[in-house]
């Protein structure tokens, strides 16, 4: 395993010369009902996404995660990372390069936060798929580790962060869950069972 990311907080006065870089309007935020996220001070690995790099959430977020996926395992259900932590830095990298192969910043902005707004800054967030589905794509929604999902995963807090016709302009991603608390069951109670 190796050391969590250690990339700098991109200060105020940065990230606003980005998004002028970009030209994401500086009320991005209140437009999309939107609130500002910061990096986590500490991350933990989760082991390696599908592409066989290594993943990052923050501890109890990482404890209620590996809690979820036993509990799917145990049901028959393979929940597979496709992305989790992502730095503000990163988000802008993301942004620049689709910008540099001519995508429109209104069809970025429907399917990336702009920088500082995505769940993924926060180390909570999580992209899964499942075997024989596409990684980030609506498909998910037909497998049965969404429904797995649909059904399960408020009980160790994880939630569908933008379902169909969601108020923030992203669009519908049946594979973005966030960690936001503990549902019905403490995480630790979760993990000792798993």
């Amino acid at each position: 395993m190796s050391a969590p990311p250690t990339t700098p907080t991109l200060d105020a006065a940065t990230l606003r010369t980005h998004w002028r870089q970009f030209g994401i309007p500086p009320d991005y935020g209140r437009q999309r009902g939107l609130s500002r996220v910061r990096e986590p001070r500490r991350l933990e690995s989760i082991g390696l996404d599908i592409h066989a790099r290594e993943q990052w959430l923050t501890p109890p977020a990482a404890r209620a995660w590996f809690a979820l996926q036993a509990a799917a395992a145990q049901d028959g259900i393979a929940l597979l990372v496709v992305s989790a932590f992502r730095s503000i830095d990163y988000q802008c990298g993301i942004i620049a390069r689709k910008q540099a192969r001519g995508v429109s910043l209104d069809a970025i902005l429907a399917v990336n936060a702009a920088p500082g707004y995505s769940e993924h800054h926060s180390g909570r967030a999580l992209d899964l798929t499942s075997t024989g589905f596409p990684p980030l794509e609506e498909t998910f929604e037909h497998s049965a580790a969404f429904t797995w999902l649909r059904a399960h995963a408020t009980r160790y807090g994880f939630h569908l962060s933008y379902p169909r016709d969601n108020p923030h302009g992203i669009a519908y991603e049946p594979w973005h869950w966030c960690w936001r608390r503990v549902g019905h069951l403490d995480t630790h109670r979760a993990t000792a069972g798993a």
